[in-house]
């Protein structure tokens, strides 16, 4: 390569234990805390139908931005797994880390503003350790996200019973994680395999569209991810359709919902003009509208994750005593 390459080798890294965390374990809510107050026309309807994709062997996927995770409700998507009412959760690159330090130490998030002022931002020891998992993942021809929630599981994390890549391991639930280079504070550390994170990543890709070819009559719900997720979900459904148009099947017949802290105005059904600049919210154009045009319908819910997903949990618990 004829341009000059960063010496990671002059890096510092720290340990964990010099780092100031934003958030510690205090954050997680409990599964029986009491729910705050909200309502959607869309939950128990979303409820329903997981329960009823569930019935029929249906896909049940969640989406998700990392933040979900710091909005302390991993409990809740534990849950949903072990119930099989969510049977395939994906990550942004972000996801894995916040799970993996909850896991180890029990407190996760540093200030940006405080450590890039240092360069010393993202530089943690712990943390970059999961480089070796992942290349170790690799070599054994695993994912990214199974690689990482075995050697949680395995080394007996002191949190590990909180980790949702844990869970996924335990359960054989597809706990899928998407990166893109450069986008994740592992790739800062002088261990992080370019090789490795592409082979575990894309191999998660092609589960995730293996997922996708059993979405007719299922349900697709995308928790805070603007890019990663509907960029993901598109592709894979694309590839998904069409082996299913070569077969004689259909993917059209599905749910979507997509749950964000972004207020949308009108029908969110409809696609937004160009003219309006969220036209390029690709939740709204990609999830909403584009992919369920065909026969499936799609909702769309604003409001913190810290309140929604419980209340999701609780829809579909609802939904599943009156199924019995």
């Amino acid at each position: 390569m004829p341009y000059p390459l960063f010496d990671r080798s002059r890096l510092r890294i720290q340990p964990l234990s010099e780092r100031h965390h934003d958030l510690d374990l205090s954050v997680l809510l409990p599964l029986d805390a009491p729910l705050p107050d909200f309502t959607h026309e869309s939950l128990p309807i979303l409820g329903r139908r997981l329960v009823e994709a569930r019935r029929q062997g249906n896909a049940r996927m969640l989406v998700m931005g990392a933040h979900v995770l710091r909005a302390g409700v991993s409990r809740y998507l534990i849950d949903l797994m072990e119930r099989g009412l969510i049977d395939h959760i994906a990550m942004n690159g972000a996801g894995p880390i916040h799970d993996w330090e909850f896991a180890l130490i029990g407190a996760s998030t540093e200030s940006v503003a405080r450590y890039i002022r240092t360069g010393e931002f993202g530089l943690w020891r712990e943390t970059g350790r999961m480089n070796d998992i992942i290349r170790a993942g690799a070599e054994q021809g695993l994912g990214l996200g199974e690689s990482i929630g075995r050697a949680i599981l395995e080394e007996r994390f002191p949190h590990a019973d909180i980790s949702v890549l844990a869970a996924g391991v335990r359960l054989g639930v597809p706990i899928t994680v998407h990166p893109g280079i450069g986008y994740d504070i592992l790739h800062e550390h002088p261990n992080c395999d370019g090789a490795a994170l592409g082979e575990t990543g894309y191999r998660d890709f092609l589960a995730f569209a293996q997922t996708v070819t059993r979405l007719e009559n299922g349900v697709m719900l995308n928790f805070g991810s603007a890019v990663m997720g509907p960029e993901v979900y598109l592709k894979a459904l694309a590839m998904a359709r069409n082996v299913a148009h070569q077969e004689g099947r259909v993917i059209r017949n599905f749910t979507t919902a997509v749950f964000d802290l972004i207020p949308l105005d009108g029908d969110t059904r409809q696609q937004a003009p160009k003219s309006d600049p969220r036209y390029y919210y690709r939740p709204w154009k990609t999830i909403l509208v584009r992919t369920v045009a065909d026969g499936g319908e799609s909702f769309y819910v604003q409001g913190d994750h810290r309140v929604t997903v419980p209340h999701v949990h609780r829809a579909a618990l609802n939904a599943e005593g009156g199924a019995e």
